[in-house]
């Protein structure tokens, strides 16, 4: 009898070493990715890597969960509900100090630099705005809560002098639900911050075509002089969403995160997936081909994961 209640105990162990993600070097692994909403980028990025991340590391089977995006996902990442997270370099910033949205410096490291985002702020037809100041006493959706949208749309709005809780007529929407409010006229402008392009976007200027984007460009300095560097300036050429011009708007990287707690293992399995599977990405979402090894270990202030580290020194 005290056999088999050995043999039971051995393998309820075994059981358990083998459970969800964060473990040792592709044995048993159940990786959970936190994205973002279903027509932006992370989550299409997200769902490519996974199907990589499962096919290419043993034993592991990861998949990508919609999520609010980068606040949510360092959150899912601290609280262990999550073993992969992107998020913008800003809001991974506040996360490893303790500041703004996080009271806590959070338990994070990065795998890679993956892309920048361009900030969208899309303005409704028949809506007269030219400027995010223009802004002041229309209804605005500024992305979800706990989302890194969220955050650039405050700053933002502020860098334009606005208060963004009383300036305007504030909403919390996703992308999907602010393209269709959009639609229906119920909003007058959206943020959103995201790569290019942006299939809601796109799904938007194919149905109208007389939206518009806000050049952004004025309130740069004062969003670098107040919340740091790591906004800079970029341009959309508009053609990416099948309409005419460039606009001027502000730009920030993204990076995808890991626990700190990770095994080094794991996370230089993950990373090196990440880059020698680059065409594959590519061919799920052309922000993937911005992967590159030099500009992918640029992640401070958050510090690079061990494993990662390894793989960078390996290739250097």
């Amino acid at each position: 009898m005290k056999r088999i209640f050995a043999i039971i105990a051995a393998t309820v162990l075994t059981v358990a070493g083998c459970g969800g993600g964060g473990g040792g070097g592709g044995s048993g692994n159940r990786l959970s990715i936190a994205t973002g909403g279903t027509t932006g980028v992370y989550y299409v990025y997200g769902g490519g890597l996974a199907k990589q991340l499962s096919a290419n590391i043993a034993n592991t089977q990861a998949t990508a969960s919609v999520t609010s995006a980068s606040v949510e996902n360092i959150k899912l990442l601290a609280s262990g509900k999550a073993d992969i997270g992107f998020s913008q370099v800003d809001t991974a910033a506040d996360a490893v100090n303790g500041k703004d949205t996080f009271t806590a410096k959070q338990p994070v490291k990065a795998i890679a630099r993956i892309y920048d985002n361009y900030t969208h702020v899309v303005v409704a037809p028949g809506v007269t705005a030219t400027k995010v100041a223009d802004l002041k006493g229309k209804r605005v959706s500024l992305g979800p809560a706990n989302s890194g949208t969220q955050v650039v749309a405050r700053r933002m709005l502020e860098a334009a002098g606005l208060n963004p809780d009383t300036d305007i007529t504030k909403q919390q929407l996703s992308i999907n639900e602010s393209v269709q409010a959009a639609k229906d006229g119920t909003i007058d402008a959206f943020f959103w911050v995201g790569g290019l392009p942006t299939a809601g976007i796109t799904d938007l200027a194919t149905s109208k075509p007389d939206m518009k984007l806000l050049d952004t460009a004025d309130v740069l300095e004062k969003m670098r002089t107040t919340f740091g560097e790591q906004y800079v300036g970029l341009d959309v050429d508009m053609s990416t969403y099948k309409l005419d011009g460039t606009v001027k708007t502000v730009g920030v990287a993204n990076v995808l995160l890991v626990p700190d707690k990770m095994s080094e293992q794991l996370a230089y399995d993950i990373t090196k997936t990440l880059f020698e599977k680059k065409a594959e990405l590519s061919a799920v979402h052309p922000e993937a081909k911005k992967l590159d090894l030099t500009l992918g270990q640029q992640v401070a202030p958050v510090e690079l994961h061990p494993g990662a580290a390894r793989y960078f020194k390996e290739k250097a």
